[in-house]
């Protein structure tokens, strides 16, 4: 398998499941902007959609949308447990999970990346009943779905990672603090951030 990534991004979220399961794979930086792989593959080519994460299998066939990637990759090795089993109740949880943090978190954090300077603080409030509501939940729990660490998480981790980038404390979240820092201790999330020069030392 092929990943396609760019540094600190989205794709950040698979990168981290792959080094979670052990599966081989190779790496491959994309200019977004350029729509150029490192290699100098026209990257439109690969995924006209023009974004990573982008997923290349062994057989040719190609996946995109973090949240199925992350899933597929969770069934090929089911022992690891970093996604209920399909069809169960919690595998739906799960779903919810990657949903909520594609379409509420992730989503609300681009427009803050594109802003002027003077309208990021109006944007950045906009993410306060999030936030609170994700503290609340993650409150008296080690990772979203409880005691063990889901593909949600990877996700998750990756979205409130990008605080760090835009001046968003979040001491306001104790809960959310001590998550982000829970997460981040793990080997395999160290082991990512590191490939992606994310990790300064």
């Amino acid at each position: 398998m092929k990943l396609y990534f760019k540094s600190g991004a989205c794709s950040l979220s698979p990168h981290i499941v792959l080094r979670e399961l052990g599966l081989p794979f190779e790496l491959e930086a994309v200019d977004t902007k350029a729509q150029k792989t490192k290699s100098g593959a026209d990257f439109t080519a690969i995924n006209p959609k023009k974004y990573v994460p982008t997923l290349q299998l062994d057989d040719g066939q190609v996946l995109t949308e973090g949240a199925v990637i992350v899933q597929y990759l969770a069934d090929r090795k089911p022992d690891a447990m970093l996604a209920p089993p399909a069809g169960s109740m919690d595998r739906y949880r799960l779903q919810e999970w990657l949903n909520y943090t594609a379409s509420e978190l992730h989503k609300s954090f681009g427009p803050i990346f594109r802003a002027p300077e003077d309208q990021r603080p109006a944007l950045r409030e906009g993410l306060t009943p999030k936030f609170d509501y994700l503290a609340k939940h993650l409150d008296k729990r080690q990772y979203l779905m409880g005691d063990r660490f889901t593909v949600a998480d990877a996700y998750l981790f990756t979205v409130l990672n990008w605080t760090n980038y835009l001046g968003i404390d979040l001491g306001r979240w104790p809960a959310l603090k001590s998550y982000l820092q829970r997460v981040a201790a793990r080997p395999a999330v160290r082991a990512a951030m590191e490939a992606e020069g994310l990790l300064r030392g």
